[in-house]
């Protein structure tokens, strides 16, 4: 019999391994199907405006699989961490260069780098390309090619969210009674859960309320949520009192004698105060939404979130601190891309329902897609807003040219800021390989 035990326990244990391992893999497939279809918001408004794309690629390294149709090579590399295309004459030559030509590297460590950038735009310039390059298109053309990708993000979260919300739901406390509610009182200053011989019975126990039993009045009063039941239970204090239920579909009314008890306060757990208690929990459900609340919920968490990209310096300072301290996470901190992986495969492992665990995998991917646009909207490069800031600076500046009669002004020339984008870059490099050690070592969990 132990044998037979310990092996069930191995199968147990090897399934669970199975399904966490599973849910990496779902998740890393939804993460790049995102990343294909954020390049693919740059890719069709390029080839629209006759932008010679030689490459659209999924990953980064080397290739593991492609194909070419026409002029574009499309692939996927074998690095799972982003995507790209890659557009001809993204920088333009400096003044009196031919475009067409190439030509030597300056002295000096700044000027080097733009030139070396200069020079690696220009490369794939064929004769006949001239008018098919990046910087030389008008400047809301560069604007709406280079805010595709975003854009694609941003409707790929209200997609996932209105998934989430209108499809499967939010999570709610309906007035149900619910199975883990306690038959007895217990203190608020005690930390346990199970009764113990000598408990008072609840008065929802000495009424004779059974899990399952919903709630719909309170002393006359129709109760419609659980936050009508709170507040019409704490507000009567100690006392009788009839409530009206239905169990099994049948309208019943029960009659309880309610206590006073300290139970934290609503606006402040951290603090208590004495109210009338019952002794019911209520029943946690998947609540649909409407597609106007998808647009609220969507533009609170937009605010949470572009607060988060302005408070991003002090959150790594979390994230260092939580790596090499073992300071405890921040649940509101950034994660990288293995640490939303790991929590996949924890969702897909754990004990929830089906539907609990596809509603945070839905919500899981539309946080990142969310995330993913903001991020990439920041106006430095090698960002997609730096980009996005530079086609507007230049119609601007052709706008201002045109109202004063003025002659129109050269291609704003984003490559004299790339100092300050290699800067930027090697910060995001440590960004990135600071939250892979903290999601190695001291992830960020969304299950106990």
């Amino acid at each position: 019999m132990r044998a037979v035990g310990t092996f069930s326990a191995y199968l147990e244990h090897a399934y669970m391994d199975w399904l966490y391992v599973a849910g990496i893999g779902i998740f890393f497939i939804g993460l790049m199907a995102s990343i294909a279809l954020h390049e693919l918001g740059h890719l069709v408004p390029a080839k629209r405006f006759g932008i010679r794309v030689p490459q659209y690629m999924v990953g980064f390294g080397p290739t593991a699989w492609s194909f070419r149709r026409g002029e574009t090579e499309y692939g996927i590399k074998w690095i799972p961490l982003g995507g790209y295309i890659r557009m001809i004459g993204m920088l333009p030559p400096r003044p009196g260069d031919d475009p067409t030509k190439l030509r030597g590297s300056s002295t000096g460590p700044f000027q080097g780098l733009i030139d070396s950038a200069r020079q690696a735009a220009l490369e794939e310039v064929r004769p006949g390309d001239e008018d098919r390059v990046f910087y030389r298109k008008k400047w809301w053309q560069k604007v709406i090619v280079m805010a595709g990708g975003p854009l694609m993000n941003f409707v790929l979260a209200f997609v996932f969210f209105s998934i989430l919300l209108v499809g499967i739901g939010l999570p709610a406390s309906a007035p149900i009674v619910s199975p883990q509610t306690n038959t007895c009182v217990i203190p608020v200053t005690e930390k346990r859960a199970d009764c113990r011989p000598g408990d008072q019975p609840t008065p929802a126990a000495n009424a004779g309320l059974k899990p399952g039993d919903r709630l719909v009045s309170f002393g006359g009063q129709k109760i419609a949520t659980w936050d009508d039941a709170t507040r019409l239970i704490r507000s009567h204090g100690a006392g009788p009192v009839q409530i009206g239920i239905v169990r099994d579909g049948k309208p019943m009314t029960l009659q309880a004698t309610l206590i006073a008890q300290d139970r934290p306060r609503l606006d402040d757990p951290k603090r208590t105060e004495n109210v009338g208690f019952l002794g019911v929990m209520p029943t946690e459900v998947m609540q649909k939404q409407s597609m106007g609340q998808v647009v609220g919920y969507m533009g609170e968490l937009t605010g949470r979130v572009a607060m988060s990209l302005v408070r991003l310096p002090e959150k790594m300072v979390g994230v260092w601190n939580a790596a090499f301290s073992g300071a405890d996470r921040d649940p509101e901190g950034p994660v990288g891309v293995v640490g939303a992986g790991r929590m996949g495969g924890e969702i897909l492992a754990s004990d929830l329902s089906a539907e609990k665990k596809i509603a945070i995998f839905v919500n899981l991917l539309a946080g990142f897609n969310l995330a993913i646009g903001m991020f990439n909207l920041i106006p430095l490069l090698p960002l997609d807003g730096g980009h996005i800031a530079g086609g507007l600076w230049e119609g601007i500046k052709r706008g201002y040219a045109k109202v004063l009669r003025r002659p129109e002004p050269a291609h704003v020339d984003i490559a004299k800021v790339l100092p300050v984008t290699y800067a930027l870059a090697i910060m995001m490099i440590i960004m990135a390989g600071l939250l892979l050690y903290a999601d190695l070592f001291n992830p960020l969990r969304l299950t106990g």
